[in-house]
């Protein structure tokens, strides 16, 4: 079994759902696996990764805007050390995902026809966001 790690780096510009589909398929063919899994982790605690709808940019907005009204800003939040996207940040954060794990065969992802890996930024600043990405298999 062969395992390899590599860090992607992903710029935002603020709230909203940034795809990283390509970064992790560019990674996964450096690594040489052809059959196994690949797993991408988050290290943060304010955006989280989905598996999500890629070819219809309204319904990962329909999304952001149900997050917005689940978990709104205006709500009384202890937590706001770093503004008032603080607390809803974390929250949204756990009721998504940090990782994802995706099945490889034959050297490639098995994603279904529409569906993409995103970073979902839940800060309104701009961050530089650390994803992990470690492919194991043969």
């Amino acid at each position: 079994m062969s395992i390899f790690s590599e860090r992607l780096t992903v710029s935002t510009s603020g709230k909203g759902t940034y795809e990283i589909t390509d970064g992790v398929a560019a990674i996964v063919r450096k690594s040489s696996v052809s059959v196994g899994i690949v797993t991408v982790f988050v290290q943060h605690t304010s955006c989280s990764l989905v598996i999500m709808e890629n070819a219809a940019p309204a319904a990962r907005r329909d999304l952001e805007r149900f997050l917005e009204r689940l978990v709104p800003e205006s709500g009384e939040y202890e937590h706001d050390d770093e503004g008032a996207d603080d607390s809803t940040s974390h929250i949204r954060m756990v009721l998504t995902r940090t990782s994802e794990t995706i099945p490889l065969v034959n050297g490639e992802m098995q994603l279904g026809t529409w569906q993409g890996i995103f970073l979902f930024e839940h800060r309104r600043a701009p961050h530089r966001r650390r994803v992990l990405v470690t492919v194991m298999g043969d």
